[in-house]
């Protein structure tokens, strides 16, 4: 899941170089944080929350073959 939430950032934005994606396991979550340039910040979002949303649905959907919960935070 990393693999691929890191897979799309990198995608979306112009500095591709300077996305990072940190994993924090629980015990029945995981959290998946997301660092990309302060530029590619809007990139990531989209308008509305639209395009960080559609990172979370992708991640989410993965997740469940694997029956975990996993949160998607982008950070600054």
């Amino acid at each position: 899941m990393k693999q691929l939430l890191e897979m799309l950032a990198k995608s979306l934005v112009d500095h591709p170089e300077a996305v990072e994606v940190s994993q924090v396991e629980g015990e029945r979550s995981i959290i998946l944080e997301v660092k990309v340039a302060p530029d590619d910040m809007g990139k990531v979002i989209g308008k509305q929350g639209r395009i960080a949303q559609a990172l979370r649905t992708i991640v989410k959907a993965a997740a469940v073959k694997e029956g975990k919960k996993v949160m998607v935070e982008i950070i600054q």
